[in-house]
């Protein structure tokens, strides 16, 4: 892809376009757009085919992923475009319910839905170009980690796996529901707190998996994670269908690209390592956050519902991640 977008670098550079603060040089969760002193517009989009059965959740589900992007800037969602491709000859009762799920998601936001478009494609597909607001001053990049901070992830990891399980029809209903209810939790007020406890870096984590977008903090940061295995949270069934090798192939995917900038302190179990490169859809905020803050944040996003946790920490270095095993 960076491939693909270099030729783009030389059409649009950022000495010309002054009211771009975000996207025309490091990549980032979303694009940002200076309108005056006080206020930016973040922009960004985001769609994919069904990752469970319910036309309703899945329609939630996409747009929590998609609003994400806009949370982990440190923004507040404004209006949302749908973006849906559509067969035919499927049952457009289907499609009804995919919308009615991602137009209660955004209102949840409190934005709105103000327009779309679709085509029509062999597969289902849906998603969000969403446009937000956040204080120019107060964006949050993935380039601001600094050693001595700690890190904490707001969600459980293990929906690749989960959705992958669902779809070999090995899954108990108990965890896909589990599964459902993360994926379409909004992170907004995980934000809001990212932004009272002065987060230092931020990131949602999702097609790349926690190692992926790791790395993109942690190279834009210039700076290394530390990772302890034993303290990350996976939803039910999630350590279970990763023994038995039930992973999407985007893990392979992440795995193959990422592992270079990776080491570990003791040999990983495949299943353990696959867990750390397993793509998430909706899989929550990755913050890096001052040590002195990172209790009291804590504490904040528990109290809010959060299943949020601490798992690493940062270090001097230029750009890699080691895990430290406790896996079995």
């Amino acid at each position: 892809m960076a491939q693909v977008l270099r030729p783009l670098s030389e059409l649009f550079s950022s000495e010309l376009y002054p009211q771009i603060l975000v996207g025309l040089s490091e990549p980032d969760d979303g694009a940002v757009c200076r309108v005056d002193e006080n206020r930016a517009i973040i922009s960004t989009a985001d769609f994919f085919p069904p990752v469970v059965d319910d036309p309703y959740d899945f329609g939630a589900i996409a747009a929590a992923n998609a609003l994400s992007d806009v949370y982990a800037m440190g923004g507040r969602p404004l209006m949302a475009i749908n973006l849906v491709a559509y067969p035919d000859d499927l049952d457009k009762a289907i499609l009804a319910e995919i919308l009615r799920g991602g137009a209660e998601k955004v209102r949840e936001a409190g934005a709105v839905i103000a327009g779309g478009h679709s085509i029509s494609d062999a597969e289902p597909k849906y998603g969000l170009s969403v446009t937000g607001e956040v204080d120019p001053g107060q964006i949050i990049q993935k380039s601001g980690a600094r050693p001595g901070d700690q890190l904490i992830l707001s969600k459980a990891l293990g929906t690749g796996v989960i959705t992958t399980a669902l779809k070999r029809g090995i899954a108990e209903q108990a965890q896909v529901d589990a599964a459902v209810q993360s994926m379409s939790r909004l992170s907004g007020e995980a934000a809001i707190l990212a932004q009272t406890h002065q987060v230092s870096a931020m990131t949602d984590i999702t097609g790349f998996g926690l190692l992926g977008h790791g790395l993109e903090m942690a190279r834009l940061s210039q700076v290394d994670f530390e990772l302890d295995f034993a303290r990350i949270r996976f939803l039910p069934g999630t350590e279970h269908f990763a023994r038995q090798g039930v992973f999407p192939g985007g893990m392979d995917r992440n795995l193959e690209y990422f592992a270079q900038w990776v080491d570990e302190a003791s040999p990983l179990p495949a299943y353990a390592r696959g867990l750390l490169y397993d793509p998430q859809t909706s899989g929550g905020l990755l913050m890096s956050v001052a040590s002195d803050k990172a209790d009291d944040l804590l504490t904040a996003l528990v109290s809010k519902g959060e299943a949020a946790y601490l798992l690493g920490r940062v270090v001097a270095g230029s750009g890699r991640i080691v895990v430290n095993a406790a896996a079995e």
